[in-house]
Protein backbone atom coordinates (compact mmCIF):
# COMPACT_ATOMS: atom_id res chain seq x y z
CA UNK A 1 0.00 0.00 0.00
CA UNK A 2 1.56 3.84 -0.94
CA UNK A 3 2.37 6.51 1.65
CA UNK A 4 1.86 10.00 1.53
CA UNK A 5 2.51 13.71 3.15
CA UNK A 6 0.17 16.56 3.44
CA UNK A 7 1.98 19.21 4.81
CA UNK A 8 0.70 22.74 6.00
CA UNK A 9 4.41 25.02 5.81
CA UNK A 10 2.68 28.12 7.50
CA UNK A 11 4.43 31.06 8.45
CA UNK A 12 4.12 30.10 12.36
CA UNK A 13 3.24 26.41 12.64
CA UNK A 14 4.07 23.18 10.11
CA UNK A 15 1.93 19.95 10.49
CA UNK A 16 3.03 17.32 8.66
CA UNK A 17 0.35 14.20 8.41
CA UNK A 18 1.60 11.18 6.89
CA UNK A 19 -1.01 8.75 5.84
CA UNK A 20 -2.02 5.58 3.36
CA UNK A 21 -5.19 5.74 1.29
CA UNK A 22 -7.52 5.59 3.82
CA UNK A 23 -6.29 6.94 7.30
CA UNK A 24 -3.47 8.90 8.98
CA UNK A 25 -0.90 6.79 10.10
CA UNK A 26 1.52 9.54 11.65
CA UNK A 27 2.06 13.23 12.43
CA UNK A 28 4.60 16.20 13.15
CA UNK A 29 4.47 19.36 13.83
CA UNK A 30 6.95 22.27 14.47
CA UNK A 31 7.70 25.87 14.09
CA UNK A 32 7.02 28.23 10.98
CA UNK A 33 8.63 26.81 8.02
CA UNK A 34 7.40 29.56 4.82
CA UNK A 35 10.50 30.74 3.48
CA UNK A 36 9.09 34.25 2.23
CA UNK A 37 9.46 35.04 6.57
CA UNK A 38 11.74 32.48 7.99
CA UNK A 39 14.09 32.00 5.02
CA UNK A 40 15.44 29.10 3.09
CA UNK A 41 17.80 27.56 5.36
CA UNK A 42 15.41 27.84 8.33
CA UNK A 43 12.33 26.36 6.48
CA UNK A 44 15.07 23.70 4.85
CA UNK A 45 15.26 22.52 8.49
CA UNK A 46 11.65 22.71 9.90
CA UNK A 47 10.38 20.91 6.72
CA UNK A 48 13.09 17.84 6.62
CA UNK A 49 12.24 18.10 11.03
CA UNK A 50 8.97 17.34 10.32
CA UNK A 51 9.05 14.89 7.29
CA UNK A 52 11.43 12.54 8.84
CA UNK A 53 9.33 12.73 12.76
CA UNK A 54 6.32 11.41 11.09
CA UNK A 55 8.04 8.93 8.57
CA UNK A 56 10.01 7.42 11.92
CA UNK A 57 6.88 7.63 14.23
CA UNK A 58 5.14 5.31 11.07
CA UNK A 59 8.75 3.40 11.04
CA UNK A 60 8.07 4.50 7.00
CA UNK A 61 11.51 5.10 5.05
CA UNK A 62 10.78 8.58 3.30
CA UNK A 63 12.31 7.41 0.44
CA UNK A 64 9.02 5.45 0.01
CA UNK A 65 6.83 8.24 -0.03
CA UNK A 66 4.62 7.66 -3.14
CA UNK A 67 3.73 11.27 -2.95
CA UNK A 68 3.80 14.94 -1.30
CA UNK A 69 1.90 17.34 -1.69
CA UNK A 70 2.91 20.86 0.60
CA UNK A 71 0.57 23.95 1.27
CA UNK A 72 1.63 27.46 1.55
CA UNK A 73 1.42 31.40 1.34
CA UNK A 74 2.79 32.53 -1.65
CA UNK A 75 3.34 29.17 -3.70
CA UNK A 76 2.58 30.81 -7.01
CA UNK A 77 6.06 32.67 -7.27
CA UNK A 78 8.60 30.40 -9.06
CA UNK A 79 11.49 30.92 -6.50
CA UNK A 80 9.21 30.07 -3.30
CA UNK A 81 8.37 26.61 -5.34
CA UNK A 82 11.74 25.90 -6.55
CA UNK A 83 12.95 26.24 -3.00
CA UNK A 84 10.04 24.38 -1.44
CA UNK A 85 10.65 21.68 -4.28
CA UNK A 86 14.34 21.30 -3.83
CA UNK A 87 13.72 20.77 -0.19
CA UNK A 88 11.67 18.24 0.19
CA UNK A 89 12.89 16.48 -3.02
CA UNK A 90 16.07 15.90 -0.01
CA UNK A 91 14.32 13.69 2.02
CA UNK A 92 11.31 12.47 -0.12
CA UNK A 93 10.78 10.23 -2.87
CA UNK A 94 7.55 10.11 -5.61
CA UNK A 95 5.07 12.91 -6.59
CA UNK A 96 5.77 16.26 -5.18
CA UNK A 97 3.25 19.21 -5.43
CA UNK A 98 3.60 22.73 -4.20
CA UNK A 99 -0.16 24.39 -3.71
CA UNK A 100 -1.57 27.66 -1.97
CA UNK A 101 -2.27 27.70 1.58
CA UNK A 102 -6.09 28.12 0.50
CA UNK A 103 -5.67 25.54 -2.22
CA UNK A 104 -5.47 22.89 0.72
CA UNK A 105 -7.74 24.54 2.99
CA UNK A 106 -10.50 24.21 0.56
CA UNK A 107 -9.36 20.63 -0.36
CA UNK A 108 -9.71 20.03 3.79
CA UNK A 109 -13.34 21.56 3.92
CA UNK A 110 -14.57 20.53 0.99
CA UNK A 111 -12.51 17.72 -0.59
CA UNK A 112 -13.18 18.16 -4.33
CA UNK A 113 -16.57 20.26 -4.08
CA UNK A 114 -17.91 23.91 -3.64
CA UNK A 115 -17.50 25.86 -0.73
CA UNK A 116 -16.10 28.93 0.55
CA UNK A 117 -12.62 28.70 2.98
CA UNK A 118 -11.30 31.74 5.10
CA UNK A 119 -8.26 31.49 6.26
CA UNK A 120 -6.70 33.33 9.47
CA UNK A 121 -3.35 32.44 10.81
CA UNK A 122 -0.19 34.22 10.35
CA UNK A 123 -1.70 35.96 7.22
CA UNK A 124 -5.62 35.75 5.95
CA UNK A 125 -7.06 35.20 2.71
CA UNK A 126 -10.53 34.16 1.39
CA UNK A 127 -10.86 31.53 -1.25
CA UNK A 128 -13.58 29.77 -3.13
CA UNK A 129 -15.05 27.41 -5.58
CA UNK A 130 -18.41 27.09 -7.08
CA UNK A 131 -20.56 24.09 -8.43
CA UNK A 132 -18.94 25.27 -12.02
CA UNK A 133 -15.61 24.51 -10.98
CA UNK A 134 -14.74 28.73 -11.10
CA UNK A 135 -12.59 30.22 -8.16
CA UNK A 136 -11.61 33.62 -6.98
CA UNK A 137 -10.24 34.65 -4.00
CA UNK A 138 -9.95 38.12 -1.80
CA UNK A 139 -6.88 38.77 0.33
CA UNK A 140 -3.70 37.48 1.15
CA UNK A 141 -1.49 40.16 -0.72
CA UNK A 142 0.84 40.96 2.02
CA UNK A 143 1.00 42.37 5.99
CA UNK A 144 1.71 45.58 4.49
CA UNK A 145 -1.40 45.85 2.69
CA UNK A 146 -3.51 43.08 3.48
CA UNK A 147 -3.90 40.14 5.76
CA UNK A 148 -6.61 41.61 7.45
CA UNK A 149 -8.03 39.89 9.98
CA UNK A 150 -4.60 37.94 10.48
CA UNK A 151 -2.33 37.43 13.55
CA UNK A 152 -0.40 39.74 12.34
CA UNK A 153 -2.71 42.48 11.51
CA UNK A 154 -4.52 41.75 15.60
CA UNK A 155 -0.91 42.12 16.88
CA UNK A 156 0.08 45.08 14.57
CA UNK A 157 -3.74 47.14 15.78
CA UNK A 158 -3.10 45.79 19.66
CA UNK A 159 0.33 48.28 19.25
CA UNK A 160 -1.30 50.71 17.60
CA UNK A 161 -4.38 49.89 20.03
CA UNK A 162 -1.68 50.39 23.14
CA UNK A 163 0.02 53.81 21.29
CA UNK A 164 -3.94 55.58 20.75
CA UNK A 165 -4.11 55.03 24.70
CA UNK A 166 -1.45 56.34 26.06
CA UNK A 167 -2.31 59.83 23.69
CA UNK A 168 -5.51 59.37 25.29
CA UNK A 169 -3.82 59.26 28.85
CA UNK A 170 -5.81 56.34 29.47
CA UNK A 171 -4.50 52.79 30.71
CA UNK A 172 -4.34 49.26 28.69
CA UNK A 173 -3.28 45.78 29.67
CA UNK A 174 -1.08 45.58 26.09
CA UNK A 175 0.79 48.10 26.71
CA UNK A 176 2.90 45.89 29.71
CA UNK A 177 1.96 42.61 27.45
CA UNK A 178 3.49 44.03 24.28
CA UNK A 179 6.91 45.12 26.14
CA UNK A 180 6.87 41.29 27.58
CA UNK A 181 6.57 39.72 24.80
CA UNK A 182 9.41 41.36 22.44
CA UNK A 183 11.40 41.52 25.75
CA UNK A 184 11.31 45.63 25.77
CA UNK A 185 11.65 47.97 28.94
CA UNK A 186 10.35 50.97 28.19
CA UNK A 187 7.08 52.15 26.14
CA UNK A 188 9.50 54.36 23.48
CA UNK A 189 10.75 50.63 23.16
CA UNK A 190 7.78 49.39 21.81
CA UNK A 191 7.74 52.79 19.51
CA UNK A 192 11.32 51.80 18.27
CA UNK A 193 10.72 48.50 17.80
CA UNK A 194 7.06 48.73 15.62
CA UNK A 195 8.62 50.70 13.53
CA UNK A 196 11.94 48.85 12.89
CA UNK A 197 13.18 47.78 9.21
CA UNK A 198 12.47 44.83 9.03
CA UNK A 199 9.65 44.70 11.59
CA UNK A 200 8.97 42.73 14.52
CA UNK A 201 6.77 39.52 14.51
CA UNK A 202 3.01 41.59 15.41
CA UNK A 203 1.83 37.98 14.93
CA UNK A 204 3.89 36.94 18.67
CA UNK A 205 1.16 39.67 19.82
CA UNK A 206 -1.85 37.50 19.10
CA UNK A 207 -1.79 35.25 22.39
CA UNK A 208 -1.77 38.42 24.43
CA UNK A 209 -4.42 39.91 23.21
CA UNK A 210 -6.60 37.35 23.62
CA UNK A 211 -5.45 36.98 26.99
CA UNK A 212 -6.22 40.99 27.32
CA UNK A 213 -9.80 39.83 26.07
CA UNK A 214 -10.60 37.21 28.44
CA UNK A 215 -9.25 39.39 31.09
CA UNK A 216 -12.00 42.18 29.82
CA UNK A 217 -9.87 45.09 28.28
CA UNK A 218 -12.24 46.39 26.14
CA UNK A 219 -9.54 47.59 23.57
CA UNK A 220 -8.49 43.92 23.21
CA UNK A 221 -12.17 43.07 22.54
CA UNK A 222 -12.47 45.69 19.71
CA UNK A 223 -9.73 44.40 18.46
CA UNK A 224 -10.95 40.70 18.02
CA UNK A 225 -14.43 41.65 16.64
CA UNK A 226 -12.94 44.32 14.12
CA UNK A 227 -11.02 41.32 12.83
CA UNK A 228 -13.55 39.30 12.48
CA UNK A 229 -15.89 41.72 10.58
CA UNK A 230 -12.85 42.25 8.17
CA UNK A 231 -12.68 38.36 7.99
CA UNK A 232 -16.59 38.38 7.09
CA UNK A 233 -16.17 41.30 4.06
CA UNK A 234 -13.39 39.21 2.55
CA UNK A 235 -15.99 35.91 2.56
CA UNK A 236 -18.90 38.29 0.90
CA UNK A 237 -16.46 39.15 -1.89
CA UNK A 238 -15.64 35.96 -2.59
CA UNK A 239 -19.23 34.69 -2.31
CA UNK A 240 -20.46 37.91 -4.28
CA UNK A 241 -17.90 36.96 -7.50
CA UNK A 242 -18.84 32.79 -6.92
CA UNK A 243 -22.84 32.95 -5.90
CA UNK A 244 -25.98 34.35 -7.59
CA UNK A 245 -28.93 35.56 -5.59
CA UNK A 246 -30.17 33.48 -3.05
CA UNK A 247 -27.91 30.45 -3.83
CA UNK A 248 -27.00 28.54 -0.53
CA UNK A 249 -23.10 27.77 -0.36
CA UNK A 250 -21.04 26.05 3.03
CA UNK A 251 -18.35 28.34 4.23
CA UNK A 252 -15.39 27.23 6.66
CA UNK A 253 -12.51 28.83 8.63
CA UNK A 254 -9.23 27.89 8.96
CA UNK A 255 -5.97 28.72 11.09
CA UNK A 256 -5.07 29.83 14.63
CA UNK A 257 -7.28 32.72 14.84
CA UNK A 258 -9.86 31.37 14.80
CA UNK A 259 -9.01 28.14 16.22
CA UNK A 260 -8.16 29.85 19.44
CA UNK A 261 -10.54 32.68 19.43
CA UNK A 262 -14.15 31.82 20.36
CA UNK A 263 -15.17 35.59 19.78
CA UNK A 264 -13.51 36.16 16.00
CA UNK A 265 -15.41 32.88 15.29
CA UNK A 266 -19.17 34.27 16.59
CA UNK A 267 -18.63 37.63 15.41
CA UNK A 268 -17.45 35.99 11.66
CA UNK A 269 -20.49 33.84 11.60
CA UNK A 270 -22.93 36.66 13.09
CA UNK A 271 -21.38 38.99 10.56
CA UNK A 272 -21.17 36.96 6.94
CA UNK A 273 -25.22 35.60 8.04
CA UNK A 274 -26.00 39.43 7.93
CA UNK A 275 -24.35 40.14 4.92
CA UNK A 276 -25.43 36.76 3.38
CA UNK A 277 -28.45 34.62 5.07
CA UNK A 278 -27.91 31.88 2.62
CA UNK A 279 -24.31 31.50 3.66
CA UNK A 280 -23.72 27.78 5.75
CA UNK A 281 -21.42 28.65 8.34
CA UNK A 282 -19.04 25.12 9.74
CA UNK A 283 -18.42 26.27 12.98
CA UNK A 284 -15.33 23.58 13.13
CA UNK A 285 -11.94 25.13 12.31
CA UNK A 286 -10.47 23.16 9.59
CA UNK A 287 -6.76 21.21 9.50
CA UNK A 288 -5.07 22.42 6.16
CA UNK A 289 -2.88 19.56 5.88
CA UNK A 290 -5.87 17.21 5.40
CA UNK A 291 -6.31 19.02 2.29
CA UNK A 292 -2.82 18.63 1.42
CA UNK A 293 -3.10 14.62 2.49
CA UNK A 294 -5.84 14.59 0.21
CA UNK A 295 -4.11 16.17 -3.20
CA UNK A 296 -1.27 14.26 -2.12
CA UNK A 297 -3.27 10.62 -2.55
CA UNK A 298 -4.94 12.22 -5.73
CA UNK A 299 -1.61 12.44 -7.16
CA UNK A 300 -1.24 8.40 -7.69
CA UNK A 301 -4.42 8.44 -9.70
Amino acid sequence: MPWFLGIDGGGSKTTCLLGDERAVLASATAAGSNPIRVGEDRSRQVLQEVVREACAAAKIPSAQIAGTCIGLAGAARPQVEKQVRAILAEVVGGALEVAGDMVIALEAAFPGAPGLIVIAGTGSIAYGRNERGETARAGGWGFAISDEGSGHWIGRAAVASAMRAHDLGASSVLVSSIMNTWHLGSRDDVVRAANAIPPPDFAELFPQVLAAAAGGDSRANEILTHAATELAQLARIVADRLWRGSQAFRVATAGGVFQNSPLVRQVFSNSLRSLHPQAEVDGKVVEPAQGALWLARRSES
